[in-house]
């Protein structure tokens, strides 16, 4: 299977830096409250200084978000909304050991870090492009819904969409849940210096799943215009249904 971003993703947005991590062996069984809790510190003393607002990694999400018709302040990238409730409450959602670690390290380096279940996405391509605005998509609550002509998604080849707006929230259908054993993990950035975050970014979340599930294996590729394809899991398994985790920002 092919991950990668559409030619006019990277037109559109230059100082796109993205990276992808397959990992198997994964789980609900693990207990990462310590270390999603490290990473919740280090993002709650940076709110300390200031509200996740003046962020670089935040404002250029907004930046593109207002570029593409979308108000910032009601359609928050996912690093933003869990930053606004860290700040806000002091905590981040418990949901499963994957996703807390994902959505930690996201809060931790203020860039979205989505977790999908690799078992519930079509192949041979998950792709980030516009939609045509016929794609598919299953909220937490088992609605369907259709991305607006032009929203950029990430879609499937069975024409699912496992996004909303990009970054701002991922689809129930592919949300890792109980029975996820494998994953596939993306961290997208736009501001300055995205380039050199997301290898920093994808060695934690690999480090961190290796350290918590000692029979998972990962794989993982800092993706450019010139090389945006990442090639993962050779053979898609039958499809299967598993319950999903309970709704929360992407992650």
């Amino acid at each position: 299977m092919l991950f990668r971003h559409a030619d006019t993703i990277w037109s559109d947005h230059p100082l796109l830096a993205a990276g992808a991590l397959y990992a198997t062996g994964v789980g609900a069984g693990a207990d990462t409250a310590a270390r999603a809790d490290g990473y919740r510190d280090r993002a709650l003393a940076r709110l300390v200084g200031s509200p996740e607002s003046g962020f670089p990694e935040i404002l250029a999400w907004r930046r593109a978000f207002a570029g593409m018709g979308l108000r910032p302040t009601q359609y928050r990238c996912a690093s933003e909304s869990l930053l606004r409730r860290l700040r806000k409450e002091g905590s981040l959602p418990r949901i499963h050991p994957v996703v807390d670690l994902c959505n930690a390290i996201s809060a931790a380096y203020a860039v979205p870090v989505a977790a999908l279940d690799a078992d519930r996405i079509t192949g041979p391509l998950l792709e980030v492009r516009p939609a045509a605005g016929i794609e598919r998509y299953t909220t937490f609550g088992g609605g369907t819904e259709h991305p607006a002509p032009g929203e950029v998604t990430y879609a499937d080849s069975a024409g699912r969409a496992h996004a909303r707006r990009w970054t701002h929230r991922q689809s129930g259908h592919s949300a890792v849940g109980p029975g996820t054993t494998r994953i596939l993990v993306v961290a997208e950035a736009l501001h300055d210096g995205g380039r050199d975050l997301i290898p920093e970014l994808l060695c934690s979340v690999a480090e961190e799943l290796t350290a918590h599930w000692p029979a998972a294996t990962t794989e993982t590729a800092v993706l450019t215009r010139a090389a945006p394809e990442f090639a993962f899991a050779d053979q898609d398994p039958p499809a299967v249904t598993l319950a999903a985790a309970r709704p929360g920002p992407l992650p």
